[in-house]
């Protein structure tokens, strides 16, 4: 049976405002730290964990963003690593992946779907 959006697990993260134009914040949800992106030029919302899996920093919502060959990406701001925004792929290596979420706005209203997260 599909899943609709009565039956997910979405939560308000903040408003449409409160996020830079082509960047990030941090959203705690419990004990979760998500970055959410807004690519303004593309006017995608993403949202990503805000761990970078090399070296366990919580820094990615504070990474740059950007495209390779088309792919919305995040680069860490320490360690460089680039990840799909739409997959959660490690760009330049194969060793690791972060978790993706579904993002929805409605209203001015930013919205993240918890249950979607998935890790590749």
């Amino acid at each position: 049976m599909p899943t609709t959006d009565k039956t997910v697990n979405w939560f308000f993260a903040c408003r449409t405002e409160d996020v830079p134009e082509n960047g990030g914040v941090c959203v705690k949800h419990c004990d979760d730290q998500i970055a959410l992106f807004h690519f303004t030029r593309k006017n995608e919302w993403y949202a990503t964990q805000n761990e970078c899996p090399h070296r366990r920093q919580m820094a990615l919502s504070r990474g740059m963003i950007g495209t390779q060959e088309d792919e919305p990406k995040v680069a860490c701001p320490f360690h460089k690593k680039t990840f799909s925004l739409k997959s959660g792929k490690c760009l330049n290596a194969d060793e690791c992946a972060i978790k993706v979420y579904d993002v929805k706005v409605e209203d001015g209203k930013v919205f993240i779907r918890l249950n979607s997260a998935v890790r590749y």
